[in-house]
């Protein structure tokens, strides 16, 4: 069944295609890019959702940091380029490469084949170092709300840490206490307030 993917906020896209047309800004920093004769086009647009505190006693706290486009060229995808909202409106980030990017893809190819619709996302665990597309069960939410429910489904893109399969999809509820236990408990500060 396909997936539900969100459109992308239109500045969000506007955002991106500005990136890709300043070769300065784009194709200095990335050298597929560089190398790349276009056309260039940004797609499969993907909510950035951002998990902190896994082992807080109130769980974790998710927030969108912005959206992902994979940045696709000749049948192939060269790079994707990161937009954020700022207080003056949505900017290009930065742009990448890197395994992330065949990753991304074959994970996405993977959530299609599901039995079950989902609303894909990014989830990032920067306490990880870990990166995983979340495939939320409620494919009419807000893509910028929200935080994985215990039935939702996250696959771990490669590379993922040491103990944690890539491309398998678990479901939140089994995960998290995996990666909290990959955290270990919370040990205060000498001298802090316990």
């Amino acid at each position: 069944m396909p997936l539900l993917s969100s459109p992308a906020p239109g500045p969000a896209r506007a955002s991106a295609l500005a990136a890709l047309g300043s070769p300065a800004a784009a194709r200095a920093v990335t050298p597929a890019l560089r190398v790349h004769p276009g056309p260039l086009a940004p797609e499969s647009p993907l909510p950035v959702h951002v998990m902190e505190g896994i082992n807080e006693p109130d769980g974790p706290r998710v927030r969108l940091t912005g959206w992902r486009f994979l940045i696709r060229g000749g049948g192939r995808t060269v790079a994707a380029v990161e937009t954020a909202h700022t207080p003056d409106g949505w900017v290009s980030s930065r742009f990448f490469g890197g395994p992330y990017l065949s990753s991304t893809e074959h994970a996405l190819r993977q959530a299609d084949a599901l039995p079950v619709p989902h609303q894909p996302r990014l989830l990032s665990v920067p306490e990880l170092y870990m990166l995983t597309l979340w495939l939320h069960g409620d494919t009419t939410a807000d893509p910028a709300t929200g935080r994985p429910d215990p039935e939702d489904l996250l696959i771990p893109l490669a590379p993922a840490p040491p103990g944690i399969a890539a491309h398998r999809p678990h479901r939140v509820s089994d995960l998290l206490p995996v990666l909290t236990l990959r955290l270990g408990p919370v040990v205060p500060l000498a001298g802090s307030a316990a």
